[in-house]
């Protein structure tokens, strides 16, 4: 009854106002699991699962890939538009390129060249390595952050500068936005987490918790994001109006990539050469590949190929991951979530140092380099900068990774 409900409010109320700080943590977090299960629940009523593309998708034709060069140095991330026409990709050279991604012409629309350290506010460009990117779901904003801790904001349609967000101490490596805002999640490797509101032009808050600089971050919906931690060993989930953190553990060497792939599972790639699968309700992977790129020769010893990138068809079960192993790999995310199954391998020489599926999940775009995008422990000399286009073809008609399953 009402007045049952209202006195066990109140009950509540005033066993909060007893609790330590630390049972607080505690509470909210069981309160965030169980709405987890509820959500996750609710969305298994009634509604068909997740997409299962990996069933439908035929291992490309390596003549089919196209390559669009532009970029001096190595490609570090790129972006694409919501509405798949559009590829906005940038590069150590500090330049930035939209192109529209009709793959006939590949043709550049728009290019912001580079420029030397300190002309940030003349020439309106980036003046180091540019180290990721975000787009709004509305396709207005782009998001640029690079080496020299700026991060800037672009107009997505006419690649016109207009703020300059300062405040990270240290490299900004990730950005993400909300889904359906104009809510700007960035991390950077001064280790900490900042919100902002780009269409206010304003700073919102810094979260910190990480142990080590943070190489990687995704958000989706809800005011929450996901952060891969390098040498810290962990991925946390960021729950933002709480200001707490879930710690996740797994990877033995530094976690260099993450994605989410819905609002329950995410994917992340490290260095020790393994891929992790994880829910967000559970601590350890769900599924974890070792050596997910096979073994490398390094001076007599055998080591794994780092992971550089992972990419996941959003709301679906297809999963993508890039080393500098000569090929990139697609997975199938199987057993509700706690199986990664190989799928098959697509040619590709280089570093791949960022994935990414269009929304339509018809084909997946690679932003490929000489070097790493964090550093320069390697160089390939027979690999070209570029943005490599790969068709993804289905076995047969299947639906939209948009049904009703979609955010």
């Amino acid at each position: 009854s009402p007045a049952l409900g209202q006195r066990r409010r109140e009950a509540a109320e005033e066993e909060e106002v007893d609790e330590t700080p630390q049972e607080k943590k505690l509470r909210l977090a069981k309160q965030y699991l169980e709405e987890l299960r509820q959500y996750g629940e609710s969305r298994n009523q009634g509604i068909p699962g997740h997409i299962l593309l990996s069933l439908q998708v035929q291992p490309p034709d390596p003549a089919s890939i196209r390559v669009l060069r532009g970029h001096q140095l190595p490609v570090t991330c790129l972006v694409i538009s919501p509405d798949d026409k559009f590829i906005f990709s940038a590069s150590k050279d500090g330049s930035l390129i939209k192109c529209k991604w009709e793959v006939e012409s590949g043709k550049r629309l728009c290019v912001v060249p580079g420029g030397k350290k300190g002309t940030e506010e003349r020439h309106l460009g980036h003046a180091s390595h540019v180290l990721c990117m975000a787009i709004s779901s509305d396709g207005k904003y782009l998001a640029t952050g690079d080496r020299n801790k700026l991060i800037m904001i672009w107009d997505a349609a006419t690649c016109k500068r207009l703020h300059l967000f300062t405040g990270h101490r240290d490299a900004v490596s990730g950005l993400s936005f909300r889904k359906g805002t104009h809510q700007l999640y960035s991390a950077s490797h001064d280790r900490s987490v900042k919100v902002w509101n780009v269409a206010e032009n304003a700073y919102m808050e810094t979260l910190f918790g990480h142990q080590d600089v943070i190489t990687g971050l995704d958000s989706l919906s809800r005011d929450c994001c996901v952060t891969a931690g390098g040498r810290d060993g962990t991925v946390r989930l960021w729950k933002i109006p709480e200001e707490s953190q879930l710690v996740f553990c797994g990877h033995q060497g530094s976690i260099d990539c993450i994605q989410l792939i819905n609002e329950e599972h995410m994917v992340s790639g490290a260095d020790d050469g393994s891929i992790a699968l994880w829910g967000l309700t559970k601590k350890k992977p769900l599924a974890l590949a070792r050596q997910a790129h096979g073994m490398r020769d390094a001076q007599g010893l055998q080591e794994p190929y780092w992971i550089s990138a992972v990419a996941a068809l959003r709301n679906s079960d297809l999963v993508a991951t890039g080393s500098h192993s000569g090929g990139m790999k697609l997975w199938k995310c199987g057993e509700g979530f706690r199986k990664l199954e190989p799928l098959g391998d697509i040619p590709l020489v280089g570093f791949v140092n960022s994935l990414k599926f269009s929304a339509a999940g018809d084909f997946l775009v690679a932003g490929v380099g000489q070097e790493h995008r964090l550093g320069r422990w390697w160089r390939l000399k027979e690999a070209k900068n570029s943005i490599c286009i790969i068709p993804l073809k289905r076995k047969a008609a299947g639906p939209s990774p948009e049904a009703p399953d979609s955010f």
